[in-house]
């Protein structure tokens, strides 16, 4: 199974905040960091990469808006939703414009939110904006790079990169003959041998020890990315 995609709610509103948090705990899915004012929302974006975002507008000490601008000029490209009590085309554009994925008006049902929030993931992972994490690593396909805890890259090839993100958007084991396929197209001339010696040129770049797979493993006669 895929790792838990890690998500932030910010909200002010505790007992709207800890709700969210539970139902999505309860769909087994996701790791749940809170914040309900923007500082402690700066703070937690520090702490790691998140596949999406919830904040709220209004915070005791700042615009909602104001901080998903500040985040997307730091680097986040995952979706972000925009939470508010208003209800003004103006609001909504103005949300849309700091570079919201989208925005929800309070009071607003949990299944309609997280529809949103499962088609933004989707939009988002099918994009060359999509970020993920790997292991110890954080993975930006569009720069064919892995960046490790310390920020020090490691370059990719065009079928490390597609490797990679295919195993992970799979979230599986994958054949040797489906990943082949997928990542060389229906080639006669490309054999699994091909595919065995990228992955082991891959387990030399990310593993500690490539001889004891522990990112990239090797089972049921196929591959597969450990979270």
């Amino acid at each position: 199974m895929p790792s838990a995609k890690r998500v932030l709610l910010v909200d002010d509103d505790i007992m709207l905040r800890q709700s969210l948090a539970e139902q999505l705990a309860a769909e087994g899915a996701f790791a749940i960091s809170e914040a309900g004012t923007v500082a402690e929302a700066r703070e937690k974006a520090k702490e790691g990469l998140y596949e999406f975002m919830v904040l709220d507008v209004s915070l005791p000490d700042g615009d909602g808006r104001q901080l998903c601008r500040s985040l997307r000029d730091s680097g986040v490209t995952a979706p972000i939703i925009l939470l508010t009590a208003a209800d003004t085309d103006t609001d909504t554009i103005e949300g849309l414009k700091s570079g919201a994925n989208d925005y929800v008006t309070k009071p607003f049902r949990f299944a309609v939110l997280m529809a949103r929030v499962h088609a933004h993931l989707r939009s988002h992972g099918q994009s060359e904006e999509a970020v993920y994490r790997i292991g110890p690593y954080t993975f930006r396909p569009s720069a064919k790079v892995l960046l490790d805890a310390h920020d020090k890259k490691i370059r990719l090839t065009e079928k490390e990169t597609n490797i990679l993100k295919f195993l992970y958007r799979s979230g599986e084991t994958v054949p040797r003959e489906t990943l082949l396929h997928e990542v060389w197209g229906y080639n006669p001339a490309v054999t699994t041998h091909t595919l065995e010696t990228h992955i082991y040129r891959l387990r030399q770049k990310i593993e500690t020890n490539p001889g004891q797979a522990r990112i990239l493993i090797t089972e049921s006669g196929g591959y597969r990315l450990m979270p």
